[in-house]
C-alpha cells in the first residue's frame, strides 16, 4: 500500500507541483449503473481517494479520485473536487471502528468502504485537520464520526508537548549537572590551592628547621 501511495504522489501530484497529504484505498458500497461503453471496457481497477495541497501560494486543497486499472502499473486521475466543495463527511458509526464512510460534495455523493478501518480513521483525521486549517468558512460537516477523528489536532499537540517537555527536562538536567560539575571543579581547584599552600609552608618549615 505504501508503494502505491508513493507512486500516486510521484505520478499524479508531483508533476503539478502538488503534495499528497493522505490517501485511502476504497471500494464502492453501492455499484453505480454505468453503461459498459462508458468504462471503455478496461475491466477491474483499484480506487484511491487522495487529499493534496499545492506547494505554491495561494494554497489550494483538492480531493481526487485516482484509479489503477488491472494489468497496468500506472495511475489515472479521475474526478477531482476542491476542498470547499465538500459538504459532509459521514463516518457511518460513531461507536465502533468501521471502514464504511460517505463523502457528499456540491454535485456528487459517494458511498465507500475503506480497505481498513484504521486507514479510514487516519484519512479522516488529516481531512478534519486540513479543513480546520485552510477553510475559514463552509467547513464540511463531520457526522457519525468517532471522537478521535476531531481529536487529531489535540493528539498531535499532545505528542508535540510531550516531546517539548522531555527536551526541557533533559536540558534542565544537563544544566543542573553542569552546575554541579562547576561547583565540583571549583572545590577541586580550591583543594589543590590549599594543598599547594600547605606543601610550600611545610617546605619552608623544613628548611628553617635544617638551618
Amino acid at each position: 500500500m505504501m508503494n502505491a501511495k508513493s507512486a500516486i504522489s510521484k505520478e499524479i501530484f508531483a508533476p503539478h507541483d502538488e503534495r499528497m497529504l493522505a490517501s485511502v484505498q476504497v471500494k464502492r458500497r453501492t455499484k453505480k449503473k454505468i453503461p459498459f461503453l462508458a468504462t471503455g471496457g478496461q475491466g477491474e481497477y483499484l480506487t484511491y481517494i487522495c487529499l493534496s495541497v499545492t506547494n505554491k501560494k495561494p494554497t489550494l486543497v483538492s480531493i481526487t479520485k485516482v484509479k489503477q486499472f488491472e494489468g497496468s502499473s500506472s495511475f489515472v486521475r479521475r474526478s477531482q473536487w476542491m476542498l470547499e466543495q465538500l459538504r459532509q463527511v459521514n463516518g457511518i458509526d460513531p461507536n465502533r471502528d468501521c471502514p464504511e464512510f460517505d463523502l457528499i460534495f456540491e454535485n456528487a455523493f459517494d458511498q465507500w468502504v475503506a480497505s481498513t478501518a484504521s486507514e479510514k480513521c487516519t484519512f479522516f483525521q488529516i481531512l478534519h485537520n486540513i479543513s480546520q486549517r485552510y477553510l475559514s468558512d463552509k467547513k464540511p460537516e463531520f457526522i457519525n464520526c468517532q471522537s478521535k477523528v476531531s481529536g487529531g489536532n489535540s493528539i498531535l499537540h499532545s505528542a508535540a508537548d510531550s516531546v517539548t517537555s522531555a527536551v526541557q527536562k533533559a536540558s534542565q538536567a544537563l544544566n543542573e549537572r553542569g552546575e554541579r560539575l562547576g561547583r565540583a571543579e571549583k572545590q577541586t581547584a580550591e583543594m589543590m590551592n590549599s594543598s599547594q599552600q600547605f606543601a610550600e609552608t611545610a617546605h619552608k618549615l623544613a628548611m628553617k628547621h635544617k638551618c
